[in-house]
């Protein structure tokens, strides 16, 4: 496996922007590309991209722009966006291109393989980030890290020592693990309780960090995905409950999560990548499942209005 040295990144939301600023910092301006159509082009260049206020001057292609493969590509769109990019990224795919995504869910890399090849698809989890992205402006104290892997268990591979290497040139935390499938199930299982809660009772961290009503509710929605676990021969514990509940602890108290971000900004979230996975595999396996019922019933309420 070479050197990465030409990366494509899709999508310019918080994680977008957030590990597009460090890359940046190493690769040749013409080496960054940022794949967004003529509008969302016309709009960045007018008003900036801004990462804890430092202006990022990314180069930006047009989807149907020719260019030569990326060695690395980087899906972070929201989920409702993924179709539309796998499309329009194509022309930055070829034989050796390997891929990311640092999305929400447990969906987004069957998609992606299953137009461009599994084999060129490695596992991604984003943590530990408490970025905010307000318009164009995006503000993080914790930047968070990458772990990633391969679809094979107890697999270090070249093609993850590459990405490892990519990633120590431009200083992004990351670490290596040999059990993505679990630890995917498990973010999921945090993104459940933590998004979820946050986007119904409008709390920040600080309300899901310390006792009360908004915790309760988050770690009883997680227990759910412990449940379903068991049946997609996944197996999460309480253990793995208590690691993520640990990932959230040190995040700034006023930081927000992503579907917090988009209620009150009134876009439509990612719910249905959440609770609504949570409530059709519920009804798969016969397993009750009334808090995401609840969760999902109230962030749909909300949306209503905007």
């Amino acid at each position: 496996m070479g050197e990465i040295k030409k990366v494509s990144i899709i999508g310019l939301g918080a994680l977008g922007v957030l590990f597009g600023s460090q890359m940046r910092k190493i690769l040749p301006a013409q080496d960054l590309r940022v794949i967004a159509d003529e509008d969302r082009i016309r709009r960045y260049l007018r008003d900036g991209v801004y990462c804890n206020g430092e202006r990022c001057d990314f180069h930006y292609v047009r989807p149907e722009d020719p260019c030569e493969p990326a060695d690395l590509l980087i899906f972070a769109v929201k989920s409702s966006g993924l179709n539309d990019a796998v499309s329009e990224a194509k022309n930055h795919v070829g034989p050796d291109t390997l891929i990311l995504s640092v999305m929400n869910g447990i969906s987004s890399e069957a998609i992606i393989g299953s137009v461009y090849g599994y084999e060129k698809v490695l596992y991604c989890v984003a943590q530990g980030m408490d970025a905010v992205k307000v318009g164009n402006r995006l503000t993080y104290h914790n930047r968070g890290m990458l772990c990633f892997g391969e679809q094979e268990s107890g697999v270090i591979s070249e093609r993850m020592k590459a990405i490892a290497a990519f990633f120590d040139r431009a200083g992004i935390p990351y670490v290596m693990r040999t059990d993505m499938k679990k630890y995917m199930w498990g973010k999921f299982m945090l993104n459940v309780g933590v998004n979820q809660t946050a986007a119904v009772y409008g709390c920040n961290y600080s309300g899901v960090q310390q006792e009360g009503v908004f915790r309760d509710v988050m770690i009883l929605a997680m227990r759910e995905v412990i449940a379903l676990s068991w049946k997609e021969g996944v197996d999460l514990t309480e253990e793995d409950l208590d690691y993520w509940l640990s990932v959230i602890k040190p995040l700034h108290p006023d930081g927000k999560p992503s579907m917090q971000q988009d209620t009150e900004a009134k876009r439509k979230s990612e719910v249905d990548l959440f609770a609504g996975t949570v409530l059709a595999l519920g009804e798969k396996h016969g397993i009750p499942t009334p808090v995401n019922r609840m969760l999902y019933d109230k962030i749909i309420a909300i949306e209503k209005n905007f």
